[in-house]
């Protein structure tokens, strides 16, 4: 074999072997990211389940704004808002706000709540302890629904922030979940 073929041959194995570990590294980039924010604090992301922590005791000397703002994904037609856009807190204390939704299509659809959290550094201090966050909201043709969302401000929230916001984006999740008759509540 002539030396142009060898090298080629080398140059052409060295392409595949970039290609692969390019797509590797694209594929691996969502659970670093993941890894990388629940490590160092940042990106605003709360825990996917209940805060299983004990009740605290309710620091009545401070108080904490939380904001509260619906979005939908470009796909998503419900109508979602809050009831409140805004209250105030004491850190420990047990709130309660809730958000309506409503499907106006003729026909069932699935949605799945993502939440937020901003600064980003108040993400630690902000348990959910009950969240229509948590599992999928099946809605039928024109329902509509009060979900809860129950939090505890921790007692331990840095002395700097004084104003949380918790947003959520609604997405539609109907194509990849075939509807149910209803969602138990």
């Amino acid at each position: 074999m002539s030396d142009g073929n060898i090298e080629t041959r080398k140059l052409v194995t060295r392409l595949l072997v970039v290609v692969v570990a390019m797509f590797a590294f694209g594929f691996a980039l969502v659970p670093i990211y993941n890894v990388m924010c629940k490590a160092l604090g940042i990106n605003g992301k709360t825990s996917g389940s209940a805060y299983q922590g004990g009740l605290q005791q309710v620091d009545m000397a401070r108080q904490v704004k939380v904001d509260f703002v619906a979005n939908n994904n470009i796909d998503m037609v419900w109508e979602f808002r809050p009831e409140s856009e805004m209250i105030v807190v004491h850190p420990g204390a047990v709130n309660q706000m809730l958000f309506v939704a409503q499907n106006p299509t003729n026909k069932p659809m699935t949605a799945q709540a993502i939440p937020s959290i901003a600064p980003s550094t108040a993400a630690r201090y902000f348990h959910k302890t009950e969240c229509f966050c948590f599992t999928q909201q099946v809605l039928q043709p024109g329902e509509r629904i009060e979900m809860p969302v129950r939090f505890i401000v921790d007692r331990d929230l840095p002395a700097d922030v004084h104003r949380i916001t918790l947003a959520y984006t609604l997405f539609d999740i109907t194509a990849r979940k075939p509807p149910v008759a209803s969602n138990d509540r």
